[in-house]
């Protein structure tokens, strides 16, 4: 069990890592962004560029076992903060003949 999670762990790590270089390539408005360098980030592809909105959340462990890797989470939160994708925009669309109508929030480029 000990070296599944240990292979789980950096599996884990290398997709975070990858995603930080998408973020950083998109920050920086290079012509290649690496998304097929892992499956977490080919499969956030769509929600990453074009007219995508992203949120993340990070947990953090109040626990003093746990503070390497809060410390992490947060230096990775923090990287990711940095990235500024486009202004976020409200595109707001009329539904069916009942009135209800939908609205979408999306980023669009600077």
């Amino acid at each position: 069990e000990g070296m599944a999670r240990l292979k789980e762990t950096q599996s884990i790590n290398k997709s975070l890592s990858t995603l930080g270089d998408v973020f950083g390539a998109l920050s920086a408005g290079s012509s290649h962004v690496p998304y097929r360098n892992s499956k977490l980030t080919y499969l956030l592809q769509d929600c990453l560029g074009g007219d995508g909105k992203a949120l993340m959340f990070v947990n953090l462990s109040p626990t003093v076992e746990s503070s390497f890797e809060s410390l992490c989470s947060l230096r990775f939160a923090q990287r990711v903060n940095q990235v500024e994708l486009g202004r976020a925009t409200r595109d707001v669309s009329q539904g069916s003949s009942s009135g209800g109508g939908t609205t979408a929030t999306s980023a669009s480029p600077s």
